[in-house]
């Protein structure tokens, strides 16, 4: 039997659905617990790089993702216990709507958050949007209450309450279906942290980004028992095996990273260089080289869209990047496969020339999203790994494909296990793709 693993007292921060307040709730929670002198560690579940930075910030620790469709259960197992040796509290925001995921499972689930609180034992703060209703939403509660076997809804906030007569009808009809309220948030605009496309601004871009935390940290204290909410949290355990150790894509890497290129997994990083790998971070924007000493070149996921013109003119950035892939591998994923790409059209329609060390064309003048769990086959053997190997990951992004001539680097195939196009592209040592690769 594998050995089970013991974890701190933590809470799951789930909703019904996205934009119901969960991220609001999790950032001011994560901090108001830091500023009482917690030690607290903060987990995303499923795919999403931008809610951890901010978690990060808040809490002062790295936030890891996990995932039950593209995550081993193993991986998963390790990053709860090792990640969060130390801490008082755990806590992890959910993902969409606490039960909602694909419709196949993958490595131990089917991506839902309820997969990883069910596993964990944490019980549930469900975040309920209740404008527009009162009474109803205890039935709403109800409901999740009952829904899964192993999932504990321990509690509820309110959010985008109007009057104290709201805020009673709601909580009486809640109590007595046995839920406690432990918060009830008002309609607050000035707590609200801007937004894009791919979900919060980076945490790194958003002005006086503390200055802000501190304002959620103090609206969660005024309307939330937040000495209540850590009563509820309760110890978690997983039952660990054995560990696959994630192999470094080489030994000396290069990697971009700044505001155009910042869409790592935390985890990966970690298992690099856990297996000896060196990392040595250079930023594109800043017009710098990579190291040439290294043994490849990553561009990792981003927003190059928004920095184009930038890139396209950063002169020492292109040319050593095309020397480098002269004789040594280049990668890209996501933001930066169109980096790699020939040219790339922004929002405005302007385009703007970009490295053409592969033929990719994008465009961002007529935006096509593409979002979705994806199993990538490598048709040919690149950084990640040998032909015929099959990768766990994920896509998202808004780029629509003007030209891709280059041979593809994956054959791709959805959670359903459907063929799908776009399996990226390889020409020489140069490769990419829109696939953020999370396991295998």
């Amino acid at each position: 039997m594998p050995e089970a693993l013991t974890l701190p007292p933590g809470l799951m921060i789930a909703a019904p659905r996205s934009g119901s307040g969960k991220t609001t709730v999790t950032l001011g929670l994560l901090r108001a617990l830091v500023r009482r002198g917690l030690a607290v560690q903060p987990f995303k579940c499923g795919p999403d790089y931008i809610d951890p930075a901010f978690h990060a910030v808040a809490a002062a620790r790295p936030s890891y993702n996990i995932d039950s469709w593209a995550m081993s259960f193993d991986r998963a197992a390790d990053i709860l216990s090792r990640s969060s040796l130390g801490a008082n509290v755990v806590v992890c925001e959910a993902l969409m709507g606490l039960f909602d995921g694909v419709s196949k499972a993958g490595a131990w689930g089917n991506g839902a958050s309820a997969d990883i609180a069910a596993k964990t034992g944490w019980p549930v703060i469900l975040v309920l949007d209740v404008s527009g209703q009162s009474q109803t939403a205890a039935a709403a509660a109800r409901g999740f209450q009952e829904f899964r076997d192993g999932v504990k809804i321990a509690g509820v906030i309110l959010n985008r309450v109007g009057s104290p007569r709201h805020v009673r009808f709601a909580s009486e009809a809640l109590e007595a279906a046995g839920l406690p309220v432990v918060g009830a948030l008002p309609r607050e605009r000035n707590v609200v942290l801007p937004e894009r496309h791919l979900g919060l601004v980076q945490a790194e871009e958003t002005a006086e980004i503390n200055t802000r935390l501190e304002a959620l940290a103090d609206f969660i204290e005024t309307h939330v028992d937040v000495g209540r909410v850590l009563q509820l949290a309760v110890p978690g355990s997983v039952a660990g095996g054995a560990l696959t150790k994630i192999k470094p894509p080489a030994q000396r890497i290069a990697l971009a990273r700044d505001a155009a290129f910042s869409f790592v997994y935390p985890h990966l990083l970690e298992g690099w260089r856990a297996a000896g790998a060196e990392i040595i971070p250079f930023s594109p924007l800043a017009d710098e080289a990579p190291d040439p000493q290294s043994d490849l070149v990553w561009l990792p996921g981003g927003y190059p869209e928004l920095h184009a013109g930038a890139l396209s003119n950063a002169g020492r950035f292109r040319s050593a990047v095309t020397e480098f892939a002269r004789s040594r591998p280049v990668h890209g994923e996501c933001g930066g496969y169109m980096a790699l790409g020939t040219g790339l059209v922004d929002a405005e329609g302007q385009r703007h020339e970009m490295l053409g060390l592969l033929g990719l064309e994008t465009s961002f003048a007529n935006r096509k999203m593409n979002l979705g769990y994806r199993l990538a086959e490598l048709v040919a053997a690149c950084p990640l790994g040998g032909a015929g190997e099959v990768l766990m990951g994920h896509e998202f992004h808004y780029a629509s494909v003007l030209a891709s001539p280059d041979e593809p680097l994956f054959q791709l195939r959805n959670s359903d296990g459907e063929a799908l196009s776009g399996g990226g592209s390889r020409r020489g040592q140069v490769t990419g793709s829109f696939f953020h690769f999370i396991d295998k």
